[in-house]
């Protein structure tokens, strides 16, 4: 099970689609176009942070679950990275103490493993695209969503930098499993497909280094 990371615009989706393809393994994508809580976050992010990282969690699980029932899988999105989002947002004041004792208490319980369960919850390599801020900018505003428009609600600028520092961090201390990063300001592998087959090039490398 190979899982993706990365702040929003890294590249998360593009590169999993590239990897299914690549390894002709199925993927296993964020519901974000078709998820109806979160356009209400942005419009009023205190009422429904809690439900939206309640609803992610859901989905999540529901990802890995289904990936369980196949040798290799692609997801474009670790359940551990929702943790990190959402403890931004209550100290941005958008949760209680409350809800966040919940969460962590509820994605505690999820993945805690069963005796006799042949399957680990947790991915075999986690693949973090590491972009600057400006290349996270520059991406949100490219795709277009408009409740992800900063023009639209100036206080997602401090929010977007905020939480592209504390993905260094996140990257630094994740523990549940074999690791790696890429470039995503070095390698454009949507746009270009030298970058692209180098990018896929570095993930095999540490697949066969690995031995999964």
């Amino acid at each position: 099970m190979l899982v993706l990371a990365g702040t929003i615009g890294a590249g998360k989706t593009s590169l999993t689609h590239m990897l299914s393809d690549h390894l002709q393994t199925p993927a296993y994508y964020e519901s974000v176009d078709d998820n109806q809580i979160l356009p209400l976050f942005y419009k009023d992010p205190k009422k429904y942070a809690f439900l939206l990282q309640i609803d992610f969690l859901n989905r999540r699980m529901d990802d890995i679950k289904h990936a369980w029932n196949n040798p290799e899988s692609v997801l474009d999105r670790s359940i551990f990275e929702d943790s990190l989002l959402f403890h931004l947002n209550a100290d941005l004041g958008r949760a209680t103490e409350t809800e966040v004792q919940i969460y962590d208490s509820l994605l505690k319980n999820m993945m805690q493993e069963l005796p006799d369960t042949p399957n680990t919850k947790n991915p075999d390599l986690l693949i973090h695209i590491n972009i600057s801020f400006d290349t996270m900018l520059s991406r949100i505003q490219k795709r277009g969503r408009s409740y992800e428009q900063i023009e639209n609600d100036p206080a997602l600028f401090e929010y977007y930098k905020d939480l592209n520092r504390r993905y260094d961090d996140w990257y630094q201390s994740y523990d549940k499993s074999a690791k790696m990063q890429i470039d995503g300001d070095k390698y454009d592998f949507v746009e270009n497909e030298a970058d692209r087959n180098q990018v896929l090039q570095m993930i095999d490398d540490q697949i066969v280094k690995l031995g999964i």
